[in-house]
């Protein structure tokens, strides 16, 4: 039986992930043939599809990995991480799960011996410093945080294993996701969902940016669609390097509070407060908020609308 693993596969975007794959294969038009998907991940996977089969155990267990990898994979989707906030706190664990982690995935892969499609989450946060505008395909990545640091370590990582053809890689910088349901995690970038998420819901919520600060978002609709498309373009279009920018709208915190008030009205945008935190400010601030993505767009990758769209959407499917 052929499998695609999903590292943190008990998440929000992971367990998405997985839904859209077995989506995909009943509707009979994707061209990954598979049996079964493997949620490995801290949590437990709940899905009641019997194709899922959910595994919890550390990333870097090398028995868990033993258990989990082997030649009858035919992709992996690697999305486990501390996230940015909880690397700036935890150096220790950052280290542990977003290098040594990766790097343990990448050898269990190696040494299965069947050079899989590898689809590696990275981030924005790659870049950093005085970054222009609009930032161009081939800009070099001087990431100013932890997070960052080690999502372009693992960058490197993923493509030396793609180039040595361990792996078939496909390096996805996502742009922030929002509107998220839920809690709040462990991101920086997490108040780009709580600004919209509480407040439709009637609840507070402090917004901890200048308004001006620019934001390059995706819905995690869009995001999840991405990611699949991503599995199934030839790796050889994307080119010797396989990081890509994926698409995403560029708007201000002004521009999201404007959509917050248009589709949730002046009552939902009065919850919203202005409380700034220089801790997020320092992360956040540093992304870039608009990419050149026409060679992405061209390659199929898609992007939403508007982000009065993304809200509608969120208040659609989340809100009572």
């Amino acid at each position: 039986m052929m499998k695609i693993i999903v590292t943190g596969g008990a998440g929000f975007l992971g367990s998405r992930v997985i839904d859209e794959l077995l989506r995909r294969k009943d509707a009979g038009d994707f061209g990954i043939s598979f049996d079964k998907v493997v949620s490995l991940d801290l949590a437990e996977n709940r899905s009641h599809d019997p194709r899922v089969q959910s595994v919890v155990g550390n990333l870097a267990d090398p028995e868990i990995l033993t258990e989990v990898v082997g030649n009858d994979t035919v992709a992996v989707f690697h999305l486990a991480a501390v996230l940015s906030g909880g690397s700036a706190e935890n150096f220790d664990q950052a280290m542990a799960v977003n290098l040594d982690g990766t790097r343990a995935l990448l050898e269990a892969v190696r040494h299965a011996g069947n050079s899989p499609r590898f689809i590696f989450t990275s981030s924005l946060a790659v870049f950093g410093g005085s970054v222009p505008r609009i930032v161009e395909e081939n800009w070099a990545e001087q990431p100013d945080s932890t997070y960052g640091a080690l999502k372009a370590v693992g960058e490197l990582l993923v493509n030396e294993y793609s180039r040595k053809g361990f792996v078939d890689a496909r390096i996805c910088r996502l742009p922030t996701i929002s509107v998220r349901p839920g809690k709040p995690n462990s991101a920086a970038s997490s108040f780009a969902s709580g600004i919209i998420r509480e407040p439709l819901s009637g609840i507070a919520s402090e917004c901890p940016v200048p308004h001006e600060t620019r934001m390059w978002l995706s819905s995690p609709n869009m995001a999840v669609a991405n990611l699949v498309h991503a599995l199934e373009i030839d790796g050889q279009k994307i080119g010797a390097w396989r990081g890509m920018n994926i698409p995403g709208i560029s708007v201000t915190v002004e521009d999201m509070l404007a959509s917050l008030e248009a589709v949730g009205g002046p009552e939902a945008r009065e919850l919203v407060t202005d409380r700034q935190d220089p801790a997020v400010m320092e992360i956040v601030c540093s992304w870039p908020g608009e990419f050149a993505v026409d060679r992405m767009l061209e390659l199929g990758f898609m992007r939403d609308a508007s982000f009065d769209d993304i809200v509608r959407q969120f208040r659609d499917e989340f809100v009572a």
